[in-house]
């Protein structure tokens, strides 16, 4: 027997050590982690199970593949951040380059699989060359197994990725269908072609970094959702989302504990609002101060900047956070800020994480370039995401409502639960000015001091129309509140919502407007 328990032995050290000594110290100089330290980074002490920890390739003698290390490129296995189950598969670029054979595949798929039937977390941390080429269409038909995963996965359990190294051709589709995508500067790169096949194609000359760095994915694509400097702060962003997700679409999200007093008057939002409504100022202190304790993690923060869309929590239960941002071109709806904020509605809705949303909006950017990209069709995204939302939903207006971009913005027209307004708020077609301009053309024109008539016609209109109080009347808005009591009334309103339910109608699923 205890020749039996050696030779078992030798065999789960040679996995553990499957790279050469020349790609483990390579992997150290590029100042990487090895594919189990991250893991042992990631999840909490003496927590991870492997599983296939002896698998190997089988591909025949003659395609080019003389050794057959065990584990096959990738690690896989579950274990527990903070306590809660968690299944993560780690891609090892020491052996065979992490590249992806039939072997590694079906790791993969075992390991999916299992987070899918478990009903917990499924994190990739990705560092591999794409498909082993030895292996040909083999490889192919194994990417093809994990895409058909990634989406029966979807809205299931959250799907994390984590890009630690090159992630190229049909390997970013993985990612680009999961929830969340990770990538650390200078040292991640996703691309479908690389620099080379671009200049060969279009002629354009272009960095690895420009075309697919961390920078550029999280600034112009809106391919990555967090980016951070290192691996070891990349992996502690993962283990903070984490904190704000459910394990599962049929759990409540986790509860957190906190010392922020529900019931805390904010009155720094008394001040924030500039006396000019055409001066801007920043809806991160507007949630910082409402959020328990100031914390908030921003989603696509460099990405829809119109827009500031993360997770918080209120009472210590997660929430979903989206605010239009007056310092960022006025905080209008343009193509990225709507798509940025209707993938995010739409993941929260899937999870069961309820939604604040805080409305200063003076409509949708014009433009040849907007309409020609689809501002249109980007728009409806966020408009369908809402509409279909079932979650507990609170709106707060605080300043300008004007518009379409209002009725998107979680109006009660669109099945808002409750919704607030600032005494400030403006609700009205559209601002003072433009409306002016329209309504009364004629006597512009005909005024003896159009600009002295001008400024009258304005203060009339605000006076009358761009309040909450019309709204109030109707029911559009459920009350005004005090910007001081802005914590307190969304603290009681999600309280309240947190028995709501709603049946949706019985189909195979909608058509988003892609």
């Amino acid at each position: 027997m205890q020749a039996k328990i050696d030779d078992l032995r030798q065999r789960k050290d040679a996995a553990r050590r499957a790279g050469s000594e020349r790609s483990i110290q390579r992997q150290h100089d590029k100042g990487k982690l090895l594919a189990r330290e991250r893991i042992d980074y990631l999840l909490d002490p003496g927590s991870f199970h492997e599983l296939d920890m002896l698998a190997r390739h089988r591909a025949p003698d003659d395609a080019g593949l003389e050794e057959r290390p065990y584990t096959d490129g990738v690690i896989t296995g579950w274990g527990t951040v903070d306590g809660r189950k968690v299944f993560v598969f780690s891609q090892d670029f020491t052996v065979m380059g992490g590249a992806l054979g039939e072997v590694f595949a079906e790791k993969l798929h075992k390991v999916m699989d299992l987070a899918l039937a478990t009903g917990a977390p499924m994190v990739g941390l990705n560092d591999g060359a794409g498909a082993r080429i030895q292996e040909g269409v083999v490889s192919l038909d194994g990417y093809g197994g994990i895409f058909y995963r990634n989406v029966q996965a979807s809205g299931v359990i959250p799907q994390i990725s984590v890009i630690l190294g090159p992630c190229a051709g049909g390997a970013v589709y993985s990612p680009a269908m999961t929830d969340f995508i990770f990538m650390v500067r200078e040292k991640s790169h996703m691309f479908i072609t690389g620099p080379d096949v671009v200049k060969t194609v279009t002629g354009e000359e272009v960095s690895l970094e420009e075309l697919g760095g961390a920078g550029s994915h999280s600034t112009k694509s809106g391919v990555a959702t967090f980016v951070a400097d290192d691996e070891e702060e990349v992996l502690d962003r993962v283990k903070d989302l984490l904190s704000y997700l459910p394990s599962n679409n049929l759990e409540t999200t986790p509860v957190a504990s906190s010392a922020d007093d529900p019931d805390r008057q904010c009155l720094e939002l008394e001040t924030i609002l500039p006396e000019s409504a055409n001066v801007p100022y920043d809806m991160k202190h507007v949630i910082a101060s409402v959020v328990d304790d100031g914390d908030f993690m921003e989603y696509h923060a460099a990405w829809g900047r119109s827009i500031v869309c993360g997770f918080a929590r209120i009472e210590g239960r997660s929430i979903g956070v989206v605010g239009n941002q007056p310092m960022m071109l006025a905080g209008v709806l343009d193509i990225e800020s709507s798509e940025k904020a209707a993938r995010f509605v739409r993941t929260c809705d899937a999870f069961n994480i309820p939604l604040l949303t805080l409305v200063d909006v003076p409509g949708f950017l014009p433009g040849v370039d907007q309409e020609y990209g689809g501002i249109i069709r980007h728009g409806a995204k966020l408009l369908y995401a809402y509409c279909e939302a079932t979650v507990p939903r609170i709106q707060v207006i605080t300043r300008k409502a004007y518009g379409g971009a209002y009725v998107v913005m979680d109006s009660k027209g669109v099945g808002c639960d409750i919704s607030y307004a600032w005494p400030t708020a403006e609700l009205a077609v559209m601002g003072p000015q433009g409306a002016v301009e329209i309504v009364h053309r004629r006597d512009l024109a005909e005024a003896s001091d159009p600009e002295t008539r001008r400024r009258e016609l304005v203060a009339d209109y605000t006076d009358r129309l761009a309040n909450p109080y019309l709204a109030a009347e109707r029911g559009y808005v459920d009350d005004v509140i005090e910007p001081s009591e802005t914590r307190r009334k969304v603290a009681a309103g999600f309280r309240l919502l947190e028995t709501k339910r709603e049946e949706v109608p019985e189909r195979k699923h909608g058509n988003v407007p892609l």
